[in-house]
């Protein structure tokens, strides 16, 4: 599970928001442009699932209340599932049902990330300006090293599994009176002080994410899938390096004795099945054999007339 905040996908984050509104309607504009039979993919918030691109717009950038001109108006928080997450959904629940799960799940990633602040009057995602917008496919850009080759275009379609989900939440809470910022890494010189200015700890709220859906959807999620592995790989100490990297190969030595007795019971039986059917001579075989030793037979017959 990949989830990441940021200023804005299309860079600007201090004006409207009506530019990066346009941008995450692409696949629908697509669509349309094409002719396609294609079923729109609405925003979306714990209230509704129908909400239009003009009511997104509206609600952000009516939602900055005392914020100057140089400050961030709102923020994207990008959700994207591994391919093997999104396989297992579907085996699950089928696409459709995949499709309406993450959108549920989205919503209560959106609770952990109110309940994140750790602000008075912030308990969850009810107290927030925020849609969400689920995209089908990912495309690349001028980024990706297979544009620069030559070798695809920019705006072509990736390959592979590549559903996920965008949200715009605003700066200001849902009373327009509280600013949010995710980016922010105060803590305060207290506790009293913390909670006045706010908090946001981007570690805690990406564990926290993982933990969700992985209680949500049943998912067995191996250590080196986790967010804890990959970060303490990137930031932790040599000791907590070796830490994850013994509890990986542990869990992978378990995994590996669970298939060889899972094999071995299964060889028994192959084994006992097998030695039934040495014993057991199919009746093509027996009708074969008799063809053969009748030939036999008769050629002998012809050998002896001849000779006499």
């Amino acid at each position: 599970m990949y989830v990441n905040i940021t200023k804005s996908e299309t860079g600007n984050n201090k004006g409207s928001s009506s530019q990066l509104v346009a941008y995450l309607e692409k696949e629908n504009r697509l669509a349309e442009q094409l002719k396609q039979s294609y079923r729109p993919e609405y925003w979306f918030n714990p209230e509704r699932d129908n909400i239009q691109a003009y009511e997104v717009r509206q609600g952000i950038d009516n939602n900055i209340a005392k914020l100057s001109r140089d400050d961030a108006k709102f923020f994207l928080i990008n959700i994207s599932p591994s391919k093997k997450e999104l396989l297992y959904l579907k085996s699950q629940l089928g696409e459709e049902g995949a499709k309406e799960q993450l959108k549920r799940y989205a919503n209560e990633v959106m609770d952990a990330y109110a309940k994140n602040f750790k602000r008075n009057g912030i308990d969850g995602n009810q107290d927030l300006v925020y849609y969400g917008k689920l995209e089908n496919y990912r495309y690349y850009t001028y980024k990706d090293l297979e544009v620069r080759k030559g070798q695809v275009k920019r705006g072509d379609r990736k390959p592979g599994e590549q559903m996920h989900i965008q949200i715009i939440v605003s700066r200001k809470d849902a009373s327009n009176r509280i600013k949010l910022s995710p980016l922010n890494n105060s803590r305060g010189t207290n506790a009293v002080h913390s909670q006045q200015v706010g908090q946001f700890d981007r570690v805690a709220f990406k564990e926290a994410t993982e933990k969700l859906f992985d209680s949500r959807f049943g998912y067995d999620r191996e250590i080196k899938e986790s967010f804890k592995y990959a970060n303490t790989l990137k930031h932790g100490s040599y000791e907590q390096k070796q830490e994850v990297k013994e509890q990986q190969k542990q869990e992978h030595a378990v995994k590996i004795e669970r298939q060889q007795s899972h094999h071995q019971g299964k060889g028994l039986l192959a084994t006992l099945l097998d030695g039934q059917s040495v014993h057991a001579v199919p009746a093509q075989d027996e009708d074969k054999k008799r063809k053969r030793k009748k030939k036999r037979g008769h050629n002998l017959d012809q050998s002896h007339g001849q000779s006499m």
